[in-house]
């Protein structure tokens, strides 16, 4: 079984939205720049990044896609190309191809047959 393993949060206005997730929840958010993403931790880590919480996930804050314009969970899979093939083979459709992301693995965005949009994310 596949849990979900991250979330994202589109923004439209970084700065805003960083004060907004840290006044109203305290989550400790790291900016990176580089990528235009924001780490966004709203639980404690161990030494490998990952929760200490049981059942409890991380996320991140991105400037909002056309394409994925509202809030997502991402689902851990073990090989996003098969999982492409059984969201096709149910009735879902590709949203956003699967993607390198270096270092850390792939993701993709798929919508499920109600036109609902979930993220895939591989490990590498």
């Amino acid at each position: 079984m596949d849990k979900v393993v991250h979330f994202e949060i589109p923004f439209d206005d970084k700065a805003r939205a960083m004060q907004f997730y840290t006044d109203a929840f305290g989550w400790k958010l790291m900016d990176m720049p580089q990528m235009n993403y924001v780490i966004a931790q709203s639980v404690a880590t161990d030494d490998k990044q990952m929760p200490k919480e049981p059942g409890a996930i991380n996320g991140g804050l991105f400037q909002r896609p056309k394409e994925a314009p509202h809030p997502a969970l991402y689902v851990g899979v073990a090989s996003i190309d098969e999982a492409l093939e059984k969201v096709s083979a149910a009735g879902g459709k590709v949203v956003t191809a699967k993607t390198p992301i270096p270092g850390m693995g792939a993701y993709a965005r798929i919508a499920d047959t109600e036109g609902n949009v979930v993220g895939l994310f591989e490990t590498a």
